[in-house]
């Protein structure tokens, strides 16, 4: 189940679309295997109907705990694009986790011996929002996750500093005062050229200059 084009900006571009590791429903699987076989022991075997109705009824809460554990990890994106990083989760109730890529501040990645093994591990994204730092588990190879988030973070803030250039060029602001460059980025920003965040960055910049 791919992460949905439709949900996607028409300049965006996918980088990453991850579920993740097969480590999330790896429990729940083993646990399955084990009853099973039980319960075909007790099924097969000597035993009291009374232990065979137990494992039968065990085998049944089993089998859907692993069927929830696996929808759950069939409808779990953690995707990187272009401008941002997303993260879905839930096919009846939702869970939903949108970071655009200028307001990252900085990625860690953990893993324990075993994780390292199996190659998986969590991620920490600390961002300038509301909800600070997000952590991300169960996610593969994290420490290439997180190099690739900080390509992309550097893509797209070079990707700001040439429409803001071009912007500037456009309406004559090589030569023009700090003041007169920071109402033409002003109109830029009304004419949904530079988003509020291009624009405040540049603003502050310019300002760093009087």
């Amino acid at each position: 189940m791919p992460y949905p084009q439709d949900a996607m900006h028409a300049s965006e571009e996918l980088i990453l679309d991850l579920h993740p590791h097969w480590w999330f429903f790896a429990k729940s699987a083993a646990v399955l295997v084990v009853v099973f076989v039980l319960s075909l022991v007790a099924q097969f075997g000597n035993w009291p109907d009374v232990l065979k109705v137990i494992a039968g009824i065990g085998l049944f809460v089993t089998l859907m705990w692993f069927v929830q554990r696996f929808i759950a990890w069939k409808s779990t994106h953690f995707v990187l694009t272009s401008d941002r990083v997303i993260f879905r989760s839930g096919i009846i109730a939702k869970r939903g986790i949108e970071i655009p890529l200028e307001r990252i501040n900085t990625i860690f990645f953990h893993q324990r011996i075993f994780e390292r093994m199996l190659g998986l591990g969590d991620l920490d994204i600390e961002s300038a929002s509301k909800d600070g730092a997000q952590r991300f588990d169960d996610i593969k190879n994290p420490s290439a996750v997180q190099n690739e988030i900080y390509q992309q973070m550097e893509r797209n803030a070079n990707k700001q500093a040439d429409r803001i250039s071009s912007g500037i060029n456009r309406t004559g602001g090589g030569g023009d005062s700090i003041p007169d460059q920071i109402a033409k980025l002003s109109a830029l920003r009304d004419q949904g050229v530079l988003t509020e965040a291009e624009f405040q960055t540049k603003k502050a910049e310019l300002l760093g200059r009087m």
